[in-house]
């Protein structure tokens, strides 16, 4: 075997292959091109997902006829005016991008210098360079791309679906404009334009612009500066989350990257308020100087590498839970959107057949007639006395109505109203407590909502003075395999800590000496163990303490708090109301579902027609 020199065109193809390897990687290098070229205006048309043809057009300040030339060569850039590697302020560096696209595409390119009279044409086809001509191109610079990948029928192969590619291209079109909001963008895909987003002075109108109206009302701005190092966007409240983590955005000096590490950053911070099968949405900037931050560690610069990773984590996870703290008891305006779209009035369903008749008891639909006039007039007066309270009785007494469980209905104290949460009305269905306010109604999810109240409950002694224990009369004695065993001794002094004591048992036991005081006297402890067990299983080894520690005292959090069945009266919903109100996170239980509902009178009347 010989060592031997590869061909210009062959290292053209094989760098096409790490730095382009879909349409959307084009598109991203020559919109970043455009960006450092000073371009206000950006416009993007594509067909067929961007296999069979690109044009990049933007206003940029354009190329001279030598610049044009070497524009097509390896390693030809004008990003890079030192030679320093570290010290890099453009989008685009590496002078690879166009070199790579005109080794396995046919490129023309058009350009006008910017303050000159002279515009310039060059094409490529699969490596080859054609003569400099003139061109009449306005100011700016037009690039086409077409065939990508015909020159490499095997990669050609491994394309993925025309709309797949489109999706990658939208993805990467909205980033970039995330990221410069001083720039207009356009998109179109065989002729139809699907974005158009005019360049705006502010970030917050941009990202409004492009993630949508139902983000910017659910979303908390993010701040922070330490050391050089400023950090700003905005993060989803807790209630306001996605299945997967494609809808978080993560820049870092303009450069949109997926980095494990900002990404773990992320998962920490709402680690307490959400489940691990759920993620927030949210749009971050980071800006450091140049020199505290590699950029050159991946072909596409899609990831990068901190000088001071600690620092970086240590501000953004700081950040966001400041943020997710301080807006912790609100939620999210989509609990209440996704529940007023759950009720559908019967006159108005479609298909739905003919309205059934009202009869007591039963839970059937009222029929549409009633909906519509808002009044008992069809309705005898004998059906009505069955809803009213007895003579004698203080709670209302439903009769003849087995479908409907009140377990506790109480007079509404009106100074309560003004609370955010309202004066307690009713508690129904063995877990729901029903509050009015001066503008609706508030509908609690009693044991989400304790829940959350005890699992903060718990962090706060662990902070102050330690989880207190309550040892048992008798040790529980808990049986389970040899590998359970092990998990749980290997965590001892870690449980111990949050007030739960074991000791080995024999062979395939362990026996429980002492439980957490809040939990009480009641719990399943057998149950509580085997939980904790399934925790440790799910959770990885690179997972810091603290973020151990929250998921156990979470879990413990969950069979101390209110069971589904309890009864609650006035006074317990009251207390539940008013703690809720003045504990951090309590909007959200500590698998991330919303603790709350909260519906306007003006919400309520739509549900009737009335508005």
């Amino acid at each position: 075997m010989r060592i031997r020199y590869l061909p210009e065109t062959l290292i053209n193809q094989i760098a096409a292959g790490e730095v382009v390897e879909r349409p959307s990687a084009a598109i991203k290098e020559l919109i970043e091109n455009a960006i450092d070229a000073n371009a206000r205006s950006v416009d993007v048309a594509i067909e067929h997902g961007g296999k069979s043809r690109i044009v990049i057009s933007d206003d940029g300040d354009g190329m001279s006829a030598q610049e044009l030339e070497a524009a097509l060569d390896r390693h030809a850039t004008s990003k890079l005016p030192g030679d320093d590697l570290l010290n890099i302020a453009h989008l685009g560096f590496r002078g690879e991008a166009l070199a790579s696209i005109a080794a396995v595409a046919r490129v023309n390119i058009q350009t006008h210098e910017r303050d000159t009279d002279e515009g310039w044409e060059i094409s490529c086809e699969a490596g080859r360079k054609s003569a400099v001509r003139p061109s009449s191109h306005p100011k700016g610079t037009r690039i086409e791309v077409r065939d990508l990948f015909y020159s490499t029928p095997a990669r050609l192969k491994f394309q993925k679906s025309e709309r797949a590619e489109y999706a990658a291209v939208k993805d990467i079109v909205m980033r970039l404009a995330m990221a410069y909001p001083q720039v207009g963008f356009r998109l179109s895909h065989d002729g139809q334009q699907k974005l158009h987003l005019p360049a705006v002075l502010e970030q917050q109108a941009r990202l409004a612009a492009v993630l949508g109206r139902e983000f910017g009302e659910n979303a908390m701005e993010i701040t922070a500066q330490r050391d050089g190092v400023v950090l700003s966007g905005f993060a989803g409240l807790p209630t306001y989350h996605k299945g997967s983590a494609q809808h978080q955005y993560l820049f870092v000096n303009g450069r949109a990257v997926r980095d494990k590490l900002l990404h773990g950053c992320v998962r920490a911070a709402y680690a307490d308020v959400l489940h691990r099968e759920r993620h927030p949405v949210l749009a971050l900037f980071l800006d450091l100087p140049p020199t505290e931050v590699d950029v050159n560690v991946h072909p596409a610069k899609a990831e990068v590498r901190f000088r001071d990773a600690q620092l970086i984590r240590s501000m953004m996870i700081g950040a966001l839970k400041t943020a997710i703290y301080e807006g912790g008891f609100q939620a999210s305006n989509t609990v209440a959107m996704q529940t007023l779209a759950s009720f559908r009035p019967a006159g108005e369903a479609a298909n739905a057949g003919p309205a059934l008749p009202l009869r007591r008891g039963t839970g059937a639909a009222v029929p549409a007639s009633y909906a519509r006039s808002y009044a008992p007039l069809g309705l005898a007066e004998a059906q009505f006395q069955a809803y009213r309270p007895q003579q004698g009785q203080g709670a209302l007494a439903l009769q003849d109505a087995p479908s409907v469980r009140v377990q506790e209905a109480v007079v509404v104290d009106e100074t309560l109203q003004d609370h955010p949460l309202g004066a307690p009305a009713a508690h129904i269905h063995e877990n729901y407590v029903i509050a009015q306010t001066r503008e609706g109604i508030v509908i609690v999810d009693a044991h989400a909502a304790h829940e959350r109240l005890v699992y903060e409950r718990f962090k706060t002694q662990m902070a102050e003075r330690g989880i207190e224990k309550q040892g048992l009369l008798t040790p529980e004695i808990v049986e389970m395999e040899d590998t359970q065993v092990e998990k749980l001794l290997e965590q001892a002094d870690a449980l111990s800590r949050l007030g739960l004591e074991i000791e080995p048992f024999g062979a395939g036991a362990v026996a429980v000496q002492s439980v957490p005081a809040l939990l009480g006297s009641r719990i399943n402890t057998k149950r509580l163990v085997f939980d904790i067990v399934d925790e440790l299983s799910d959770m990885e080894n690179t997972q810091v303490l603290e973020e151990k520690l929250n998921h156990i005292l979470s879990t413990m959090a969950c069979h101390g708090s209110v069971r589904s069945g309890r009864k609650l009266n006035g006074d317990e919903m009251n207390a539940l109301l008013r703690e809720m109100e003045s504990t951090p996170l309590s909007g959200q239980c500590n698998h991330g579902r919303p603790t709350y509902v909260s519906l306007s009178l003006k919400d309520i009347e739509k549900l009737f027609g009335r508005t």
